[in-house]
Protein backbone atom coordinates (compact mmCIF):
# COMPACT_ATOMS: atom_id res chain seq x y z
CA UNK A 1 0.00 0.00 0.00
CA UNK A 2 1.31 3.48 -0.89
CA UNK A 3 0.87 7.06 0.21
CA UNK A 4 1.73 10.06 -2.01
CA UNK A 5 4.79 12.30 -2.30
CA UNK A 6 5.09 16.03 -2.90
CA UNK A 7 7.36 19.01 -2.26
CA UNK A 8 7.89 22.75 -2.13
CA UNK A 9 10.45 25.25 -3.35
CA UNK A 10 11.88 28.65 -2.42
CA UNK A 11 13.54 27.70 0.85
CA UNK A 12 17.21 27.99 1.92
CA UNK A 13 19.53 25.49 0.26
CA UNK A 14 21.89 25.14 3.23
CA UNK A 15 21.46 25.10 7.00
CA UNK A 16 23.54 28.24 7.54
CA UNK A 17 21.28 30.20 5.19
CA UNK A 18 18.47 29.75 7.72
CA UNK A 19 20.25 32.04 10.18
CA UNK A 20 21.76 34.46 7.66
CA UNK A 21 18.35 35.01 6.07
CA UNK A 22 16.65 35.74 9.40
CA UNK A 23 19.50 38.05 10.43
CA UNK A 24 18.91 39.95 7.18
CA UNK A 25 15.12 40.14 7.61
CA UNK A 26 14.80 40.73 11.37
CA UNK A 27 18.22 41.33 12.91
CA UNK A 28 16.96 42.44 16.33
CA UNK A 29 14.35 39.68 16.76
CA UNK A 30 15.13 37.07 19.39
CA UNK A 31 16.46 33.80 18.00
CA UNK A 32 17.28 32.12 21.31
CA UNK A 33 16.38 32.41 24.96
CA UNK A 34 18.95 30.91 27.33
CA UNK A 35 18.69 31.18 31.11
CA UNK A 36 16.46 34.25 30.86
CA UNK A 37 18.65 36.12 28.37
CA UNK A 38 17.71 36.72 24.75
CA UNK A 39 20.11 36.34 21.81
CA UNK A 40 19.10 38.13 18.61
CA UNK A 41 19.31 36.70 15.12
CA UNK A 42 22.05 39.21 14.29
CA UNK A 43 24.10 38.17 17.32
CA UNK A 44 23.60 34.47 16.60
CA UNK A 45 24.57 34.96 12.94
CA UNK A 46 27.76 36.75 14.02
CA UNK A 47 28.67 33.95 16.45
CA UNK A 48 28.01 31.33 13.78
CA UNK A 49 30.16 33.23 11.28
CA UNK A 50 33.05 33.52 13.76
CA UNK A 51 32.99 29.82 14.63
CA UNK A 52 32.66 28.80 10.97
CA UNK A 53 35.63 30.94 9.93
CA UNK A 54 37.78 29.49 12.70
CA UNK A 55 36.89 25.92 11.75
CA UNK A 56 37.50 26.64 8.05
CA UNK A 57 41.06 27.76 8.81
CA UNK A 58 42.18 24.28 9.84
CA UNK A 59 42.07 20.83 8.34
CA UNK A 60 40.20 20.09 5.13
CA UNK A 61 36.71 20.10 3.66
CA UNK A 62 34.71 17.13 4.91
CA UNK A 63 36.60 16.83 8.21
CA UNK A 64 34.47 15.64 11.09
CA UNK A 65 33.90 17.89 14.10
CA UNK A 66 32.25 16.29 17.13
CA UNK A 67 30.34 17.99 19.93
CA UNK A 68 30.04 16.31 23.34
CA UNK A 69 27.90 18.59 25.48
CA UNK A 70 24.60 19.20 27.16
CA UNK A 71 22.32 21.86 25.72
CA UNK A 72 23.90 25.31 25.51
CA UNK A 73 23.99 28.21 23.01
CA UNK A 74 27.40 27.11 21.71
CA UNK A 75 25.89 23.79 20.64
CA UNK A 76 23.32 25.60 18.50
CA UNK A 77 26.04 27.83 17.03
CA UNK A 78 28.02 24.75 16.00
CA UNK A 79 24.97 23.10 14.44
CA UNK A 80 25.09 25.93 11.88
CA UNK A 81 28.81 26.77 11.92
CA UNK A 82 30.23 23.30 11.28
CA UNK A 83 28.42 22.78 7.94
CA UNK A 84 29.07 26.44 7.02
CA UNK A 85 32.79 25.68 7.34
CA UNK A 86 32.47 22.71 4.99
CA UNK A 87 32.93 20.23 7.85
CA UNK A 88 30.56 17.53 9.12
CA UNK A 89 29.04 17.67 12.61
CA UNK A 90 29.11 14.51 14.75
CA UNK A 91 26.87 15.10 17.79
CA UNK A 92 27.80 12.64 20.56
CA UNK A 93 25.15 11.44 22.99
CA UNK A 94 26.24 12.85 26.35
CA UNK A 95 24.37 10.05 28.13
CA UNK A 96 26.62 7.34 26.75
CA UNK A 97 29.59 5.72 28.43
CA UNK A 98 33.15 6.86 27.55
CA UNK A 99 33.79 3.59 25.69
CA UNK A 100 30.83 4.38 23.41
CA UNK A 101 32.09 7.93 22.75
CA UNK A 102 35.52 6.55 21.92
CA UNK A 103 34.06 4.09 19.41
CA UNK A 104 32.06 6.78 17.61
CA UNK A 105 35.01 9.20 17.50
CA UNK A 106 37.14 6.52 15.84
CA UNK A 107 34.39 5.26 13.56
CA UNK A 108 33.69 8.77 12.24
CA UNK A 109 37.36 9.73 12.03
CA UNK A 110 36.78 12.88 14.10
CA UNK A 111 39.63 15.40 14.04
CA UNK A 112 38.20 18.06 16.41
CA UNK A 113 36.12 17.52 19.54
CA UNK A 114 34.41 20.43 21.28
CA UNK A 115 32.65 19.66 24.53
CA UNK A 116 31.70 20.15 28.13
CA UNK A 117 34.85 20.13 30.30
CA UNK A 118 33.54 17.47 32.69
CA UNK A 119 32.48 15.16 29.86
CA UNK A 120 35.84 15.62 28.14
CA UNK A 121 37.59 14.74 31.39
CA UNK A 122 35.60 11.51 31.63
CA UNK A 123 36.52 10.66 28.07
CA UNK A 124 40.20 11.39 28.59
CA UNK A 125 40.27 9.29 31.77
CA UNK A 126 38.92 6.39 29.73
CA UNK A 127 41.75 6.76 27.23
CA UNK A 128 41.78 4.98 23.87
CA UNK A 129 41.45 8.25 21.95
CA UNK A 130 42.84 8.96 18.47
CA UNK A 131 46.27 10.53 18.89
CA UNK A 132 45.52 13.30 16.38
CA UNK A 133 42.25 14.36 18.09
CA UNK A 134 42.11 18.02 19.11
CA UNK A 135 39.94 18.55 22.23
CA UNK A 136 38.53 21.97 23.10
CA UNK A 137 36.53 22.57 26.28
CA UNK A 138 33.54 24.91 26.17
CA UNK A 139 33.78 28.09 28.20
CA UNK A 140 36.99 30.11 28.34
CA UNK A 141 39.11 27.59 26.36
CA UNK A 142 36.58 27.59 23.50
CA UNK A 143 36.30 31.41 23.55
CA UNK A 144 40.10 31.72 23.45
CA UNK A 145 40.32 29.17 20.62
CA UNK A 146 37.81 31.20 18.60
CA UNK A 147 39.53 34.52 19.12
CA UNK A 148 43.21 33.58 19.08
CA UNK A 149 43.40 31.36 16.02
CA UNK A 150 43.26 32.14 12.30
CA UNK A 151 40.04 32.59 10.33
CA UNK A 152 39.36 31.66 6.73
CA UNK A 153 36.80 32.48 4.07
CA UNK A 154 33.87 30.08 4.02
CA UNK A 155 33.58 27.58 1.17
CA UNK A 156 30.64 27.29 -1.20
CA UNK A 157 28.23 24.68 0.14
CA UNK A 158 26.44 22.15 -2.05
CA UNK A 159 22.95 21.02 -1.11
CA UNK A 160 24.11 17.39 -1.21
CA UNK A 161 27.07 17.96 1.13
CA UNK A 162 26.86 15.93 4.36
CA UNK A 163 26.11 18.06 7.42
CA UNK A 164 25.60 15.52 10.23
CA UNK A 165 26.76 12.02 11.05
CA UNK A 166 24.29 11.00 13.71
CA UNK A 167 24.88 7.66 15.37
CA UNK A 168 21.81 5.54 15.93
CA UNK A 169 21.39 2.15 17.54
CA UNK A 170 20.60 -0.67 15.15
CA UNK A 171 20.05 -4.39 14.96
CA UNK A 172 23.75 -5.00 14.31
CA UNK A 173 24.57 -3.98 17.87
CA UNK A 174 27.17 -1.36 17.06
CA UNK A 175 25.66 2.09 16.34
CA UNK A 176 25.56 3.18 12.70
CA UNK A 177 26.31 6.73 11.58
CA UNK A 178 23.39 8.08 9.55
CA UNK A 179 24.70 10.71 7.11
CA UNK A 180 22.31 13.64 6.70
CA UNK A 181 22.81 16.31 4.04
CA UNK A 182 21.66 19.91 3.65
CA UNK A 183 19.02 18.59 1.26
CA UNK A 184 17.71 15.83 3.52
CA UNK A 185 17.72 18.04 6.62
CA UNK A 186 15.84 20.87 4.90
CA UNK A 187 13.37 18.40 3.39
CA UNK A 188 12.78 17.11 6.92
CA UNK A 189 12.01 20.67 8.00
CA UNK A 190 9.51 21.00 5.15
CA UNK A 191 7.72 17.92 6.43
CA UNK A 192 7.80 19.13 10.03
CA UNK A 193 6.28 22.48 9.00
CA UNK A 194 3.32 20.66 7.47
CA UNK A 195 2.79 18.57 10.58
CA UNK A 196 3.45 21.32 13.13
CA UNK A 197 3.02 24.77 11.55
CA UNK A 198 5.24 27.53 12.98
CA UNK A 199 4.35 31.22 13.43
CA UNK A 200 7.03 33.90 13.40
CA UNK A 201 5.68 35.05 16.78
CA UNK A 202 6.12 31.62 18.38
CA UNK A 203 8.26 30.95 21.43
CA UNK A 204 9.18 27.29 21.33
CA UNK A 205 10.37 25.45 24.43
CA UNK A 206 12.93 22.72 23.75
CA UNK A 207 14.12 20.48 26.64
CA UNK A 208 15.40 17.48 24.64
CA UNK A 209 19.11 16.96 23.95
CA UNK A 210 20.52 18.73 20.90
CA UNK A 211 22.50 15.60 20.05
CA UNK A 212 19.28 13.92 18.86
CA UNK A 213 17.63 14.27 15.47
CA UNK A 214 14.85 15.97 17.47
CA UNK A 215 17.07 19.06 17.28
CA UNK A 216 15.61 19.60 13.81
CA UNK A 217 12.73 21.26 15.68
CA UNK A 218 15.09 24.05 16.72
CA UNK A 219 16.07 24.69 13.11
CA UNK A 220 12.39 24.56 12.14
CA UNK A 221 11.63 27.50 14.44
CA UNK A 222 14.53 29.51 13.05
CA UNK A 223 13.43 28.77 9.49
CA UNK A 224 10.22 30.70 10.22
CA UNK A 225 11.80 33.39 12.40
CA UNK A 226 10.45 32.15 15.73
CA UNK A 227 12.32 32.16 19.05
CA UNK A 228 13.67 29.03 20.75
CA UNK A 229 13.60 28.77 24.54
CA UNK A 230 16.43 26.33 25.18
CA UNK A 231 16.55 24.33 28.41
CA UNK A 232 19.73 22.58 29.53
CA UNK A 233 17.57 19.59 30.39
CA UNK A 234 13.97 18.94 31.39
CA UNK A 235 12.83 20.14 34.81
CA UNK A 236 9.10 20.42 35.52
CA UNK A 237 9.34 23.53 37.72
CA UNK A 238 11.63 25.34 35.28
CA UNK A 239 9.39 24.42 32.35
CA UNK A 240 6.32 25.86 34.09
CA UNK A 241 8.28 29.00 34.99
CA UNK A 242 9.38 29.45 31.36
CA UNK A 243 5.77 29.13 30.20
CA UNK A 244 4.65 31.76 32.70
CA UNK A 245 7.49 34.23 32.26
CA UNK A 246 8.22 33.97 28.53
CA UNK A 247 4.79 33.15 27.13
CA UNK A 248 5.81 29.86 25.55
CA UNK A 249 3.49 28.98 22.65
CA UNK A 250 4.73 25.56 21.53
CA UNK A 251 6.78 22.78 23.13
CA UNK A 252 8.19 19.33 22.56
CA UNK A 253 7.70 17.01 25.52
CA UNK A 254 7.53 13.26 26.09
CA UNK A 255 4.28 11.94 27.62
CA UNK A 256 6.17 11.30 30.87
CA UNK A 257 7.23 14.96 30.94
CA UNK A 258 3.64 16.11 30.41
CA UNK A 259 2.55 13.97 33.36
CA UNK A 260 5.32 15.51 35.50
CA UNK A 261 4.05 19.01 34.66
CA UNK A 262 0.47 18.19 35.61
CA UNK A 263 1.58 16.45 38.81
CA UNK A 264 3.94 19.23 39.93
CA UNK A 265 2.75 21.00 43.11
CA UNK A 266 3.26 24.40 41.42
CA UNK A 267 1.09 23.53 38.42
CA UNK A 268 -1.92 25.67 37.60
CA UNK A 269 -3.88 25.55 34.36
CA UNK A 270 -3.03 29.20 33.68
CA UNK A 271 0.67 28.22 33.43
CA UNK A 272 -0.08 26.69 30.02
CA UNK A 273 -2.54 29.39 28.91
CA UNK A 274 -0.25 30.60 26.11
CA UNK A 275 0.72 27.12 24.90
CA UNK A 276 -0.93 26.24 21.57
CA UNK A 277 0.49 22.76 21.01
CA UNK A 278 2.79 20.19 22.59
CA UNK A 279 4.52 17.81 20.23
CA UNK A 280 5.62 14.33 21.27
CA UNK A 281 6.93 11.14 19.74
CA UNK A 282 8.75 7.83 20.45
CA UNK A 283 6.10 6.63 22.91
CA UNK A 284 2.31 6.52 22.91
CA UNK A 285 0.05 8.95 24.74
CA UNK A 286 -1.96 7.21 27.50
CA UNK A 287 -5.68 7.93 27.13
CA UNK A 288 -5.96 8.96 30.79
CA UNK A 289 -3.21 11.55 30.34
CA UNK A 290 -4.85 12.87 27.16
CA UNK A 291 -8.21 13.25 28.92
CA UNK A 292 -6.56 15.01 31.84
CA UNK A 293 -4.62 17.44 29.67
CA UNK A 294 -7.63 18.33 27.53
CA UNK A 295 -9.90 18.75 30.56
CA UNK A 296 -7.47 20.91 32.56
CA UNK A 297 -5.89 23.01 29.78
CA UNK A 298 -6.53 24.35 26.27
CA UNK A 299 -3.36 22.74 24.88
CA UNK A 300 -3.46 20.72 21.66
CA UNK A 301 -1.32 17.62 21.18
CA UNK A 302 0.58 16.51 18.10
CA UNK A 303 2.40 13.19 17.72
CA UNK A 304 4.99 12.47 15.03
CA UNK A 305 6.55 9.35 13.57
CA UNK A 306 10.06 9.47 12.20
CA UNK A 307 13.65 8.42 12.81
CA UNK A 308 17.22 9.60 12.46
CA UNK A 309 17.51 8.10 8.98
CA UNK A 310 14.57 10.28 7.90
CA UNK A 311 16.04 13.58 9.14
CA UNK A 312 12.89 13.96 11.23
CA UNK A 313 9.28 12.87 10.78
CA UNK A 314 7.02 11.70 7.96
CA UNK A 315 3.64 11.19 9.67
CA UNK A 316 1.66 13.21 12.22
CA UNK A 317 -1.30 12.64 14.51
CA UNK A 318 -2.72 16.17 14.63
CA UNK A 319 -4.38 18.12 17.47
CA UNK A 320 -7.70 17.49 15.71
CA UNK A 321 -6.99 13.75 15.75
CA UNK A 322 -6.25 13.89 19.48
CA UNK A 323 -9.49 15.77 20.15
CA UNK A 324 -11.35 13.07 18.21
CA UNK A 325 -9.55 10.38 20.19
CA UNK A 326 -10.62 12.01 23.45
CA UNK A 327 -14.30 12.06 22.50
CA UNK A 328 -15.18 9.34 20.00
CA UNK A 329 -12.22 7.30 18.79
CA UNK A 330 -9.70 6.38 21.52
CA UNK A 331 -8.14 3.80 19.19
CA UNK A 332 -6.52 6.67 17.26
CA UNK A 333 -4.04 7.06 20.13
CA UNK A 334 -2.52 3.77 18.99
CA UNK A 335 -1.84 5.35 15.60
CA UNK A 336 1.14 7.52 14.69
CA UNK A 337 -1.04 9.57 12.35
CA UNK A 338 -1.26 9.94 8.62
CA UNK A 339 1.73 10.29 6.28
CA UNK A 340 2.55 13.71 4.87
CA UNK A 341 2.47 14.61 1.20
CA UNK A 342 6.26 15.05 1.26
CA UNK A 343 6.91 11.30 1.52
CA UNK A 344 5.73 8.12 -0.17
CA UNK A 345 5.18 5.14 2.13
CA UNK A 346 4.71 1.50 1.21
CA UNK A 347 4.17 -1.63 3.27
CA UNK A 348 6.11 -4.59 1.90
CA UNK A 349 6.55 -8.26 2.77
CA UNK A 350 9.85 -10.12 3.18
CA UNK A 351 10.09 -10.49 -0.60
CA UNK A 352 9.73 -6.72 -1.09
CA UNK A 353 6.23 -7.02 -2.56
CA UNK A 354 3.42 -4.62 -1.62
CA UNK A 355 1.11 -5.93 1.07
CA UNK A 356 -2.66 -6.13 0.46
CA UNK A 357 -4.85 -3.43 2.01
CA UNK A 358 -5.21 -4.04 5.75
CA UNK A 359 -2.20 -6.35 6.04
CA UNK A 360 0.93 -5.54 8.02
CA UNK A 361 4.32 -5.09 6.39
CA UNK A 362 7.65 -3.34 6.73
CA UNK A 363 7.41 0.43 6.26
CA UNK A 364 9.59 1.63 3.39
CA UNK A 365 9.91 5.31 2.50
CA UNK A 366 10.87 7.34 -0.55
CA UNK A 367 11.45 11.01 0.24
CA UNK A 368 14.00 13.78 -0.17
CA UNK A 369 14.54 13.69 3.58
CA UNK A 370 16.00 10.15 3.58
CA UNK A 371 19.61 9.89 4.72
CA UNK A 372 22.45 9.65 2.22
CA UNK A 373 24.00 6.49 3.70
CA UNK A 374 25.52 4.98 6.82
CA UNK A 375 29.01 6.38 7.27
CA UNK A 376 31.61 4.00 5.82
CA UNK A 377 29.27 1.02 6.17
CA UNK A 378 28.45 0.02 2.57
CA UNK A 379 26.83 -3.30 3.47
CA UNK A 380 24.47 -1.74 5.99
CA UNK A 381 23.75 1.16 3.63
CA UNK A 382 22.85 -1.20 0.78
CA UNK A 383 20.56 -3.14 3.11
CA UNK A 384 18.73 -0.02 4.30
CA UNK A 385 18.57 1.84 0.95
CA UNK A 386 17.25 -0.31 -1.87
CA UNK A 387 16.10 1.00 -5.26
CA UNK A 388 15.45 4.46 -3.85
CA UNK A 389 13.50 3.23 -0.81
CA UNK A 390 14.57 3.46 2.83
CA UNK A 391 13.71 0.29 4.72
CA UNK A 392 12.80 1.49 8.19
CA UNK A 393 12.75 -1.87 9.96
CA UNK A 394 9.36 -0.94 11.45
CA UNK A 395 6.31 -3.08 10.76
CA UNK A 396 3.07 -1.17 10.28
CA UNK A 397 -0.44 -1.28 8.86
CA UNK A 398 -2.85 1.30 7.43
CA UNK A 399 -6.53 1.50 8.31
CA UNK A 400 -9.18 2.46 5.75
CA UNK A 401 -8.73 6.18 6.51
CA UNK A 402 -4.98 6.16 5.96
CA UNK A 403 -3.90 6.21 9.61
CA UNK A 404 -0.62 4.37 10.17
CA UNK A 405 -0.27 1.95 13.08
CA UNK A 406 3.06 0.51 14.22
CA UNK A 407 2.67 -3.22 14.79
CA UNK A 408 6.22 -4.14 15.77
CA UNK A 409 9.82 -3.07 15.45
CA UNK A 410 11.55 -5.39 13.04
CA UNK A 411 14.90 -4.26 14.39
CA UNK A 412 13.91 -5.40 17.90
CA UNK A 413 14.60 -1.93 19.27
CA UNK A 414 13.89 -0.84 22.83
CA UNK A 415 12.83 2.79 23.34
CA UNK A 416 13.35 4.04 26.89
CA UNK A 417 12.77 7.70 27.71
CA UNK A 418 12.95 8.54 24.01
CA UNK A 419 16.36 6.86 23.62
CA UNK A 420 16.85 3.97 21.17
CA UNK A 421 18.53 0.90 22.64
CA UNK A 422 19.57 -2.03 20.44
CA UNK A 423 19.04 -5.24 22.37
CA UNK A 424 21.93 -6.85 20.53
CA UNK A 425 24.32 -4.13 21.71
CA UNK A 426 23.45 -4.89 25.35
CA UNK A 427 23.69 -8.63 24.70
CA UNK A 428 27.17 -8.26 23.23
CA UNK A 429 28.35 -6.41 26.33
CA UNK A 430 26.83 -9.02 28.62
CA UNK A 431 28.60 -11.79 26.74
CA UNK A 432 31.95 -10.26 27.67
CA UNK A 433 31.36 -11.47 31.25
CA UNK A 434 33.25 -14.76 31.77
CA UNK A 435 30.51 -16.26 33.95
CA UNK A 436 27.79 -15.83 31.31
CA UNK A 437 26.94 -18.66 28.93
CA UNK A 438 24.07 -17.03 27.04
CA UNK A 439 21.67 -14.11 27.26
CA UNK A 440 18.74 -12.31 25.66
CA UNK A 441 17.63 -8.72 26.16
CA UNK A 442 14.09 -7.39 25.65
CA UNK A 443 12.08 -4.28 26.40
CA UNK A 444 9.22 -4.36 28.89
CA UNK A 445 6.57 -1.67 29.55
CA UNK A 446 7.57 0.99 32.05
CA UNK A 447 5.11 3.56 33.39
CA UNK A 448 7.66 6.36 33.48
CA UNK A 449 10.06 5.70 30.60
CA UNK A 450 7.82 3.85 28.13
CA UNK A 451 10.06 0.79 28.15
CA UNK A 452 12.79 -0.58 30.39
CA UNK A 453 15.59 -3.02 29.58
CA UNK A 454 15.20 -6.57 30.89
CA UNK A 455 17.84 -9.31 30.60
CA UNK A 456 17.54 -13.09 30.72
CA UNK A 457 20.88 -14.71 31.50
CA UNK A 458 22.21 -18.26 31.52
CA UNK A 459 25.16 -18.40 33.93
CA UNK A 460 28.00 -20.87 34.38
CA UNK A 461 28.41 -19.66 37.97
CA UNK A 462 26.33 -17.60 40.37
CA UNK A 463 26.79 -13.85 39.96
CA UNK A 464 24.46 -11.34 41.60
CA UNK A 465 22.59 -8.55 39.80
CA UNK A 466 24.89 -5.83 41.15
CA UNK A 467 27.96 -7.50 39.61
CA UNK A 468 26.22 -7.81 36.23
CA UNK A 469 25.12 -4.17 36.38
CA UNK A 470 28.66 -3.05 37.22
CA UNK A 471 29.96 -5.06 34.28
CA UNK A 472 27.48 -3.38 31.91
CA UNK A 473 28.31 0.10 33.18
CA UNK A 474 31.91 -0.33 32.05
CA UNK A 475 30.69 -0.31 28.48
CA UNK A 476 27.16 1.11 28.41
CA UNK A 477 25.20 4.17 29.44
CA UNK A 478 23.04 3.83 32.53
CA UNK A 479 19.80 3.87 30.53
CA UNK A 480 21.01 0.90 28.46
CA UNK A 481 21.93 -1.19 31.50
CA UNK A 482 19.24 -3.79 32.31
CA UNK A 483 16.84 -2.79 35.06
CA UNK A 484 15.39 -6.28 35.47
CA UNK A 485 17.18 -9.62 35.54
CA UNK A 486 16.04 -13.23 35.33
CA UNK A 487 18.18 -16.35 35.32
CA UNK A 488 17.30 -19.32 33.16
CA UNK A 489 18.83 -22.74 32.64
CA UNK A 490 18.42 -22.20 28.89
CA UNK A 491 16.81 -19.67 26.56
CA UNK A 492 13.52 -20.63 24.85
CA UNK A 493 13.70 -21.12 21.08
CA UNK A 494 10.99 -20.77 18.45
CA UNK A 495 10.31 -23.05 15.49
CA UNK A 496 13.16 -21.41 13.55
CA UNK A 497 15.61 -22.23 16.37
CA UNK A 498 15.90 -18.53 17.23
CA UNK A 499 15.49 -17.08 20.71
CA UNK A 500 11.78 -16.62 21.36
CA UNK A 501 11.80 -13.00 22.46
CA UNK A 502 7.99 -12.56 22.45
CA UNK A 503 7.81 -15.37 24.99
CA UNK A 504 10.52 -13.72 27.09
CA UNK A 505 8.73 -10.36 27.00
CA UNK A 506 5.52 -12.00 28.17
CA UNK A 507 7.34 -13.91 30.86
CA UNK A 508 8.94 -10.75 32.24
CA UNK A 509 5.64 -8.84 32.10
CA UNK A 510 3.89 -11.63 34.00
CA UNK A 511 6.67 -11.59 36.59
CA UNK A 512 6.40 -7.81 37.05
CA UNK A 513 2.62 -8.00 37.39
CA UNK A 514 2.97 -10.70 40.03
CA UNK A 515 5.55 -8.66 41.92
CA UNK A 516 3.19 -5.69 41.84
Amino acid sequence: MERSEGGAAGRPHTLQQIISEQARKQASATALWWQGEGISYAALEQRVSTAAGRLAAGGALGDRVAVLAWNCPEFIELIYAVPASGRILVPLNARLAPAEWSYQLRAAGVSTLIGDAQLLELLQQHGDLPSELECIALGEPYAAWLQSGPSAALPQSNTDDPVWILYTSGSTGRPKGAVLTHRSFLAGLESAALGRPVLASDRYFYPFPLFHVAAHNVLLQHLYGAAVVLAERFDAAETLAACRELGVTTMSLAPTMIAMLLDHPDFAAKDLATVRTIGYGASAMPETLLQRLLSETTVGLCQSYGMTELSGSIAFLTPEDHALAATERPELLKSVGRPLTTATLRLVDDAGQDCPQGDSGEIVVRAAQCMLEYWQQPKESAEALRDGWLHTGDVGRFDDEGYLYLVDRKKDMIISGGENIASREVEEVLRKHPALRDCAVVGVPDARWGEAVAAFVVMSEQIDDAALEAHCRQWLAAYKTPKYWQRLSELPLNASAKVDKPQLRQRMQNYLLKEG
